[in-house]
């Protein structure tokens, strides 16, 4: 089966080829005969029914600084032309990403778009994750500083993080004395309109924050993610560094909870975050990571199976 692959992302040369997802993606997807044609959000347009971009084709290959060749710029149109979108470009999950899966669910009847772009729009990441209170740690989503103040009394040091954020950035703790609340708070309100999010510090962070990757509702793989030195965060974009791991039963109890869901939603590439064993703080929908590391560690193809699970999909599709 050969495709026509239509990938959505960030611009292509300002990736990091050695860790990125999406690279690998393609790099996957070629490997096996499909077509590649790269976009970014901002090429989209709509009229009368019809969905188009202004798409490169490109060919990918592993050589640092050389990673890629564009053909001519074609427009695309991903109704008729493309079997598959991949909508892989990184948060913030603003009006501009909203409005792209308003955009791409036009053509979901006839491409199938990975992931799900209502789905997508539906589940951000620090929002969906609270249908699951049973696994979070202790969580507050409020604009007030005086209910993050008795949630601080409550729970002794909390972490304070934006809402729709991502990449570990903008996230802050405050310890016990409250000494920066009331600062931090007035700078959050005046960069979101949206509520915040703050949770209870996990001290098990510093053992490390555990990104699990689900392909259409089955764990693929996992790697354990370390906070650098003097940080909170495990972030990889931010510092953190990747180990080996093996699933704890708690979390083998979480993902058996979110596979059927995730599943129905035509949620096919998702990676969340636990911590200590237990504490499920994230489902990431948007672009999701981790896979190149998973391979680095286990030998597991992550990329395979993922694809493996698209032309699946697309076989079913007819």
């Amino acid at each position: 089966m050969s495709l026509t692959v239509a990938v959505q992302m960030d611009p292509i040369e300002t990736i990091n080829i050695a860790g990125d997802s999406s690279f690998a993606l393609m790099l996957s997807a070629q490997t096996r005969g499909h077509r590649l044609y790269h976009y970014g959000p901002e090429a989209l347009n709509y009229a009368a029914g019809r969905v188009w971009a202004q798409a490169h084709p490109v060919t990918v290959r592993r050589e640092v600084g050389n990673h890629f060749t564009f053909g001519d710029p074609v427009d695309l149109d991903l109704g008729d032309d493309a079997d598959v979108v991949l909508m892989r470009q990184d948060p913030p999950f603003d009006l501009g990403y909203i409005t792209a899966t308003h955009v791409l669910e036009r053509i979901a009847d006839r491409t199938f778009v990975v992931n799900d772009p209502a789905s997508v729009r539906n589940a951000p990441e620090k929002v969906f994750v609270l249908d699951y209170p049973q696994f979070m740690p202790p969580t507050l989503v409020t604009r007030s500083v005086d209910e993050a103040r008795r949630f601080l009394a409550e729970h002794g040091a909390i972490v304070v993080k934006p809402l729709h954020g991502n990449g570990g950035k903008a996230i802050f703790k405050v310890e016990s004395d409250a000494a920066n609340l009331s600062a931090l708070f007035e700078v959050f309100n005046q960069m979101w309109r949206e509520p915040h999010m703050v949770q209870a510090f996990l001290p098990a962070v510093a053992k490390g924050d555990k990104r699990i990757v689900l392909v259409d509702g089955e764990v693929a793989g996992a790697i354990n993610r370390l906070p650098g030195e003097g940080e909170i965060r495990s972030n990889l974009a931010v510092g953190g560094s990747a180990e080996k791991t093996q699933l704890t039963a708690r979390e083998r109890e979480i993902c058996a909870v979110l596979g059927p869901e995730l599943k129905r939603r035509g949620l096919l590439f998702v990676g969340i975050d636990v911590i200590g064993g237990e504490w499920l703080t994230e489902i990431n929908v948007t672009s999701p990571t981790g896979i190149v590391a998973i391979e680095r560690f286990d030998g597991t193809d992550v990329a395979a199976m993922i694809w493996d699970a698209i032309e699946r999909r697309v076989a079913e599709r007819g």
